[in-house]
């Protein structure tokens, strides 16, 4: 099929099409259309079309053959995106690097990549300034300062086409390291067929050339990506943000007439927090969504009540599995559940010994479907163990996750397994705790994470960020306690400025276990 005959309808109906191929068709047939902004400047799809080229061009000169992985740890640009793009035409792996990293995190996650070429900005290079740098990895600085080579002098001349390379569905796409928030990240390596799947399911709820998207989140996050390839997909134009404002996002949104976003739950909190919100033009938006961390289902409200567009709630991993959907405007009276398993997805709760339990129980879910990892990078034994197979051999993800479903099948999250607090022989769930905190008027923000206890072995600990920071933390205690069970009562409650995040909003409870957890509790609530 030639490129510029690939339609969305192609892509759409299309078991699988690489990515690179249908970039090429777009950057034909949009030619001066926007396809990438960020705050400095904007290129178009011809520009796209031969940046991306002569990027892919440039990698095979430094001797990457297809299946290498290349590695990228920069804040969102134009030239990060353009790298992105460059590394798929070269029929590369992209190894995302967390740019919020700690420097040493950021060298381990490259040597474990294998990489032998880096795409830095300045920032990166300054975090790993003072830490050994291995010689035989070639830097180059996307954004042209003294990181590494500068990109533009590094790209040969315009109009260079890079080396046909066949790229099959199973080649690996990318490598993203997971977050550190449960213990020490992970290459998940991620397939273009995995891609193209995402594409597909997103292409077919209406994205195309009229679309705008915000990326908002980082390029090594998941999250961004869902959105983001897909948007380039349609043939759309994405903007990008190198760092998240509240105020920010609403100004672009409105000038760039933005049709799709997908944000994590803090961020909208961010935004509808803001005095004037109201005052914003946001009458383009056609859906947003949300992923990646708990939703409040006040905070869900909120949005469907005073933002234009749908509302999609999305759950799922990384690392693949299943997901669920939960189109919020078509089900407001199911905004404390995170949906329905999506088209194709087979989603199954089993017990602590792999069986699976019926409907109503409470159990670890696992899943199964066209998006899933082709494993951990080089950790073979890591994958095993979160891999489960039912009675027929069909391979499933355990997604690390508590919950079950309800009587019309939508799926209602307990909690992280690694964050559930056994106390006194009982199963307590951190979120059923955090809701009585959070609904508290005087209550921000809540994390409760399970600290030692003399007496039940372990108990609730509350983390609290004050929405009036004249209120009575004791009260705000005994409140939350005055409607929670005698097994699931807190046992104390700390204040905190604001809670530890990852770079795309989950909790870093880790972080919260290792502040309070270390002195036992020697009361809790009888």
């Amino acid at each position: 099929m030639a490129a510029h005959a690939i339609s969305i309808a192609d892509v759409v109906a299309a078991e699988f099409l690489p990515l690179p191929t249908i970039l090429a068709a777009h950057a034909a047939r949009r030619g001066d259309a926007i396809a990438l902004a960020d705050e400095r400047h904007r290129i178009s799809w011809a520009e796209l079309g031969d940046l991306t080229e002569r990027v892919a061009a440039a990698l095979q000169a430094a001797g990457v053959a297809p299946g290498d992985p290349v590695a990228l740890a920069a804040t969102n640009s134009v030239e990060a995106a353009l790298a992105f793009t460059g590394i798929l035409r070269a029929g590369a792996a992209a190894a995302l690097l967390t740019s919020s990293a700690a420097g040493d995190t950021v060298m381990a996650m490259l040597a474990d990549s294998t990489a032998r070429v880096l795409f830095l900005d300045a920032a990166i290079a300054e975090k790993i300034a003072d830490l050994p740098f291995p010689d035989d990895v070639l830097r180059i600085a996307v954004d042209d300062s003294d990181a590494g080579i500068a990109l533009s002098g590094w790209l040969p001349p315009a109009g260079t086409r890079a080396a046909p390379v066949d790229i099959a569905p199973e080649d690996p796409f990318n490598i993203i390291y997971s977050s550190g928030t449960t213990g020490t990240p992970k290459g998940i390596v991620q397939s273009h067929k995995m891609r193209h799947e995402y594409a597909r399911r997103t292409l077919s709820g209406g994205y195309g050339d009229d679309t705008c998207i915000i990326s908002s989140t980082p390029l090594y996050s998941n999250t961004t990506l869902v959105s983001f390839f897909p948007a380039l997909t349609g043939g759309g134009k994405v903007v990008l943000m190198a760092k998240f404002d509240a105020r920010r996002f609403l100004e672009l949104s409105q000038a760039e007439r933005v049709t799709h976003a997908i944000l994590v739950p803090v961020q909208y909190r961010r935004i509808m927090e803001l005095p004037d919100f109201d005052s914003f033009d946001l009458s383009s938006y056609v859906l947003k969504s949300s992923t990646s961390a708990p939703f409040p289902a006040w905070l869900k409200a909120d949005v469907l009540k005073r933002w234009p567009g749908g509302l999609l709630d999305a759950y799922g991993m990384t690392e693949g599995g299943a997901s669920t959907i939960l189109v919020a405007h078509e089900f407001p009276d199911k905004l404390h559940t995170v949906g329905r398993p999506s088209p194709g997805h087979i989603m199954k709760i089993i017990d602590e010994d792999g069986r699976e339990l019926p409907q109503g129980e409470v159990g670890e879910i696992v899943g199964h479907s066209p998006v899933m990892m082709n494993g951990y990078h080089r950790q073979d034994a890591k994958t095993r163990e979160v891999e489960w197979f039912d009675a027929e051999g069909r391979r499933y993800i355990r997604h690390g996750d508590v919950g079950r479903f309800d009587e019309d099948g939508f799926l209602i999250l307990m909690d992280r397994s690694k964050d559930m607090i056994i106390s006194g022989g009982f199963n307590i769930f951190p979120t059923d705790l955090e809701a009585h905190l959070t609904c508290q008027n005087a209550v921000r923000e809540a994390a409760v994470i399970g600290v030692p206890s003399d007496k039940w072995g372990e108990t609730p600990f509350a983390v609290v960020v004050l929405a009036d920071p004249t209120a009575d933390p004791a009260a705000i205690l005994a409140e939350a306690n005055a409607h929670l069970g005698k097994t699931q009562r807190i046992s104390a409650i700390a204040v905190v400025d604001e809670l530890p995040r990852s770079a795309i909003g989950k909790v870093l409870k880790r972080s919260l276990r290792d502040r309070f957890g270390g002195n036992p509790v020697t009361h809790a609530f009888s």
